[in-house]
């Protein structure tokens, strides 16, 4: 007994040592992460496991920030937490909400937030991109109007690598779903469970009986075209490059295996289909990948028959580079060549003179009548000559960069007004189609609080060439 006890406790020294930088199972504590009391108190269930905050004390929300964090490279934030509500139709529900607070910038960027209650725990896989400055992740649970609403946080887990790879080992899949069907289904294949219903001998990760795969059987496919459906996280960061996996595939009658892109809208892109009716050893495929908007990956299975064979999957991986079998590839738009903070200068945006005087690259000192610029607080942003302004007929344009048509585009800016008596009309975007200079208005500003910055988000997607103005 002795001796299976010092095993199960240096099992868990050696795991212990194996979580990275931020990450926190809240087993005995939590692993350098504090909370502000100034809200209210997060309590540590050791016993369960989880770090949650709850309605029992009066408050609006509750923050938790993590230790100082520094990575160079490409990382995966996964949280696995819970939100129980007592009524689901609540006009202002708790909330969960998860920032990242760089050093050297006031503002926390919001990655990620979500209100949907469970009975179980989910969970969420989050992008985060390589950078040179040390961050904090913060959790913010909102509590909203529930009068007994509770948010628990089960698990932090932060890993090398992109959120989309995956190799099946963990048992919450990376964040992977079946979309559940009466019929065929993605199930988890390998490991010494008894009565496994594996179908294969050995995985691809481990090469043994002992290593986990997904895979799908026609063996209860009772209707024609019968469909699985095998669905990734969604992206939370642009991303180009190699998208690669390995598969099986045993075919008796039809079998079409597919790969698709669904962007939040509900569009799908086909982005790969095998050609092969049968592998019998662990296949490796590549496709070129290009997610500039949050989509996620769908692998998909139909069939036509029972006697149709099965499909299994493993080592989904992805690299910046494209895949080397493709050459040619036009240069992937890069969105962040797009964007435009003001620090240095107007970036890739520009002004046409003839439209008279317009924007001005300005820099503020904030006071309690007037904020300083919105990244910083110290820094550069663009102001309209506030002298025109009376003078009717006054318009200031500013033109962004040319954008490749059929992709899907969120335009995301912040702004301020100050002076105008009636707010319509003053501020307003377009879209210029440059082949058919054709101008055509996508947001105007409607009502705001003046002299507040102000957030804009406005999705469009157009199969020319365009530019914002």
């Amino acid at each position: 007994v002795t001796g299976a006890c010092f095993v199960l406790a240096a099992l868990r020294l050696a795991g212990a040592a194996l979580l990275s930088p931020g990450s926190c199972a809240f087993e005995d504590s939590a692993c350098g992460y504090e909370w502000d009391y100034a809200h209210l108190p997060w309590t540590l269930h050791g016993e369960g496991h989880y770090i949650s905050v709850d309605t029992s004390y009066e408050g609006e929300k509750a923050v938790l920030s993590s230790p100082d964090l520094y990575s160079e490279e490409w990382s995966c934030v996964r949280l696995i937490y819970q939100i129980a509500v007592t009524s689901e139709t609540s006009p202002d529900p708790a909330r969960l909400n998860l920032y990242l607070r760089q050093e050297g910038e006031s503002f926390d960027r919001l990655l990620w937030s979500a209100k949907e209650p469970s009975d179980s725990w989910l969970i969420a896989s989050l992008d985060l991109m390589n950078s040179t400055k040390k961050y904090k992740i913060v959790l913010e649970g909102e509590m909203g109007q529930d009068k007994s609403a509770s948010i628990a946080v089960f698990e932090i887990k932060i890993t090398p690598g992109y959120c989309i790879e995956c190799d099946f080992e963990e048992n919450h899949l990376c964040g992977f779903v079946n979309r559940w069907n009466p019929n065929v289904n993605w199930f988890v294949g390998g490991g010494n469970i008894r009565n496994s219903q594996s179908i294969l001998s050995k995985d691809h990760t481990l090469n043994s009986e002992l290593g986990h795969y997904m895979y799908v059987d026609s063996v209860y496919v009772k209707h024609f075209q019968e469909v699985a459906q095998l669905i990734s996280p969604k992206t939370t960061a642009p991303m180009s490059g190699c998208l690669s996996f390995y598969y099986q595939l045993k075919q008796e009658s039809s079998i079409v295996f597919t790969i698709y892109l669904r962007d939040t809208s509900g569009f799908y892109e086909e982005i790969w289909k095998t050609d092969s009716a049968l592998s019998v050893d662990w296949a490796l495929a590549e496709v070129d990948f290009n997610a500039l908007y949050p989509v996620e990956v769908i692998f998909e299975v139909a069939f036509n028959s029972a006697r149709g064979g099965y499909v299994a999957l493993d080592d989904i991986s992805f690299s910046p580079v494209y895949c080397s079998n493709q050459t040619g590839m036009r240069t992937p738009f890069n969105p962040a060549e797009a964007g435009c903070n003001f620090e240095e200068d107007l970036c890739n945006f520009y002004q046409d003179h003839k439209d008279g005087p317009g924007w001005s690259r300005v820099k503020v000192k904030r006071n309690i009548y007037r904020a300083g610029d919105h990244t910083t607080g110290f820094g550069y942003y663009l102001l309209a000559n506030t002298k025109f302004t009376s003078q009717p007929g006054y318009i200031g344009r500013l033109y962004g960069p040319t954008l490749p048509g059929n992709l899907q585009f969120c335009l995301r800016f912040y702004y301020a007004l100050y002076g105008f008596f009636k707010m319509s009309g003053t501020f307003a975007v377009y879209i210029f189609e440059e082949n058919h200079v054709v101008q055509e208005k996508i947001w105007s500003v409607l009502d705001s609080p003046k002299g507040v910055w102000t957030q804009a988000e406005i999705s469009f997607k157009k199969p020319m060439p365009c530019k914002v103005i």
